[in-house]
């Protein structure tokens, strides 16, 4: 499993993940847009539910949960410092990455994702159960966010003409090109302008896996984001449309490949791409 990728440890199998179902120091969380029609379905015996929209996401403002409620989340599933938080999620892990980014942000240390998601479960045909399992409140907590990992408008635009920042669209091409502005499983969520940041990579977040959902090999990342100029000596910063995307390539770029200084900008192209007077590319 280790793929000789620089973080080996952030990457679970299936195999690993079915062998630790009654393990008490794991817990595995099951990250869903849509709940009803995954999760309900059928889980990962003991897994519980992240609600993507519900759980990870303020309900009132366009944020991430706050640090308070990140650890009461965490907390409410079991979650304990030395807890190691398995993750996965439908559409090939983007709802788990951003979960990962999230909790990382906030300093949980032993969070990983199960490759290969939901999806590479059910095609190996593994158990599944309905059982909504229930666990005593963990003693989690949360730390000072760590602003190494996200950036804001800002800082994106202060970014634009430095020779050593490089920014990953990680959008489809027509949507990186404007013909869309929106993909296709949420034709109704758009920006009021198709396109693209100036300047910006296009290199759409599925080329980072196999057919079954799994990471690609090392040497096959490398030469996905070097040959865009995408290096492990500059600033990286990844966007989509709303930011899970854009975190599968962070996750990706900071601990398969292990460069350095990769931001995720979960604000990605309903924040720039509706914003008064941003310049665009298409």
């Amino acid at each position: 499993m280790t793929m000789n990728y620089a973080h080996p440890e952030v990457l679970v199998d299936t195999n690993w993940t079915e062998e630790h179902i009654n393990d008490p120091n794991v817990r595995i969380a099951e990250v869903d847009y849509d709940p009803t029609a995954n999760y309900d379905l059928g889980h990962i015996p003991g897994s519980v539910l992240l609600d993507w929209k519900k759980d990870i996401n303020d309900p009132v403002s366009r944020n991430i949960i706050s640090r308070s409620a990140c650890e009461q989340l965490l907390r409410s599933i079991g979650a304990n410092e030395d807890t190691t938080l398995i993750l996965y999620g439908d559409f090939n892990n983007w709802f788990a990455a951003f979960a990962f980014w999230v909790f990382k942000y906030y300093g949980y240390k032993d969070v990983r994702i199960m490759n290969g998601g939901r999806r590479k479960w059910l095609e190996e045909d593994r158990k599944l159960d309905k059982v909504i399992p229930s666990y005593p409140e963990g003693t989690f907590k949360s730390k000072e966010p760590d602003a190494k990992i996200r950036t804001f408008l800002n800082e994106v635009s202060n970014s634009l003409n430095k020779a050593d920042s490089v920014m990953v669209d990680v959008r489809s091409p027509p949507e990186f090109s404007g013909e869309v502005t929106a993909p296709a499983e949420y034709p109704t969520e758009h920006a009021q302008r198709g396109g693209h940041i100036p300047g910006a990579k296009n290199i759409p977040w599925g080329k980072a896996v196999n057919e079954d959902g799994t990471f690609k090999s090392v040497e096959e990342l490398t030469q996905l984001y070097n040959d865009k100029g995408v290096l492990p000596e500059k600033e990286v910063i990844t966007y989509c449309r709303i930011g899970e995307r854009s975190s599968h390539t962070w996750f990706v770029l900071k601990y398969l490949l292990g460069y350095p200084n990769v931001k995720n900008y979960d604000g990605s192209w309903t924040e720039w791409g509706n914003m008064i007077g941003n310049p665009i590319e298409k």
